[in-house]
Order: C-alpha cells, then sequence, then structure tokens
C-alpha cells in the first residue's frame, strides 16, 4: 500500500474523468486546500492507470464511466486483489447505483463519493484516503446498511461469510471499533468517541483485519454490516 505522505508534506493527488470541466472544478477546489496538490490529471481510464504508475500520487480520484477503460477496472488494477503495491483510490461518480458501489469497493476502492457530496466532502475523503481511512457519502452509507442488513438482502461482495466462524472472536473493545467503522467513522473519529489514543485504534484494527482475513477496513465494514455489528450501539 502507498504509504502516506510525510508529515508536512501535501496530500499529492491525480484525477481522472472525461469532463474537463470535472476536472478543472476538482483541481481548482483540491489546489486551494493548504495540504492537498493535484500532481496529474487524465481524461480516459488507460490515461489514468499509466499516470498513476508513473506519478504514484497518494490518492487517485477515480470517475466511473471514462472512455477506453471504466474507473472499476482502473481502480482493480491500481488497488485490487494481487496487486504487489496498491494505490489508495476514492471512486468520484454521478452514478449512485449499489452494483458500482459494490464494484468500486471489492476492486480496492478506499472510498466512494458521489460528485454533488460537495466539496467539502471531497476534501475530506482525500485526507481520509491519505491517512489510510476510508470515506463513503453518508446517503450510500444508510442505503448500504438497510440493503445488507434486510432478511433478503444478498451478501455484500469481499466480506467474510457470515457462516463463516471466526479462528478468533473478537473482543468487545474490538466490536466497538468495527461498528463505528461501519458507521463510517474515520479512526480520529473513532478514537475520540471510544476515549482512546489513535495509536490504540489502529491496534484494534490491525488485529480485527487479522482475524477476520479482511484486506481494509471496508471489508471490515461489510463484515459488520452482514453480522449485525453495523447499527448504533449494536
Amino acid at each position: 500500500m502507498t504509504t502516506p505522505p510525510p508529515s508536512g508534506a501535501p496530500i499529492r493527488v491525480l484525477i481522472a474523468d472525461d469532463q474537463e470541466m470535472v476536472r478543472t472544478g476538482f483541481r481548482f477546489f483540491l489546489n486551494a486546500q493548504p495540504d492537498i496538490t493535484v500532481v496529474a490529471e487524465a481524461a480516459d481510464g488507460e490515461e489514468a492507470v499509466a499516470l498513476a504508475r508513473q506519478e504514484r500520487p497518494d490518492v487517485c480520484l477515480l470517475d466511473i464511466r471514462m472512455p477506453k477503460l471504466d474507473g472499476l477496472e482502473a481502480t482493480r488494477l491500481l488497488a485490487g486483489p494481487g496487486v504487489a503495491d496498491p494505490m489508495r483510490v476514492v471512486v468520484v461518480t454521478t452514478f449512485d447505483l449499489d452494483e458500482y458501489v459494490y464494484g468500486a469497493l471489492r476492486g480496492g476502492a478506499c472510498g466512494f463519493l458521489l460528485k454533488d457530496s460537495g466539496p467539502t466532502l471531497l476534501a475530506e475523503a482525500v485526507r481520509a484516503a491519505a491517512a489510510g481511512d476510508s470515506l463513503v457519502s453518508p446517503s450510500i452509507t444508510v442505503r448500504l446498511l438497510k440493503h445488507v442488513t434486510a432478511p433478503e438482502a444478498e451478501p455484500a461482495p469481499a466480506a467474510p461469510a457470515k457462516s463463516a466462524p471466526l479462528t478468533e472472536p473478537l473482543t468487545d473493545r474490538e466490536l466497538d471499533v468495527v461498528r463505528l467503522v461501519a458507521l463510517g467513522r474515520t479512526n480520529a473519529e473513532i478514537a475520540a468517541e471510544l476515549y482512546v489514543s489513535l495509536s490504540t485504534v489502529k491496534t484494534h484494527l490491525s488485529s480485527v483485519q487479522l482475524k477476520l482475513a479482511a484486506r481494509n477496513r471496508v471489508e471490515i465494514a461489510a463484515w459488520a454490516w452482514q453480522n449485525g455489528h453495523a447499527q448504533p450501539g449494536a
């Protein structure tokens, strides 16, 4: 996984979208942030993958519907299973469809944002991805929670099956952390809510990943949704 930028260094971002107006808007806003700089732009998926491998940005912002190579396949090539040094990808799209959300997260994305979420949430998603956290648009998170916990719901992809026994059960505190991850909290927010240090949260998450055989916090959240640990106060 791409290492976080050194303390004090700006977060280097690649923007990939086939609409020049969108790229210009994102670049204008992100470059106005004191801690973020746009280092590359791509108008199609193939160019995005090539530039990402060349520039090694801290975060890649990818649209889904792009020429030559769509954003989901580009995400798999940059962050998916089997990638030796996966990058941090946030999918930013107009299309609020469950199949796209699942495809992006299964492909290794650490965030999924709607273009109408606003510039503030865009910057937060970039910062969260750079720090190793994930951010999914709140409206999508709520819908996924309802969808996956419904009686007839199909299991979310990329999560351990509900019936699969854990080799080692999660502790109560680990379950607290898992629940907050599933509700979309960042590590800093989890630390504040549980009155523990940031390093303690990271230690718990590392332990949870090992126990669940989860590749990232998105898969941790998916496990929580499937197993009834995603409700507030669960």
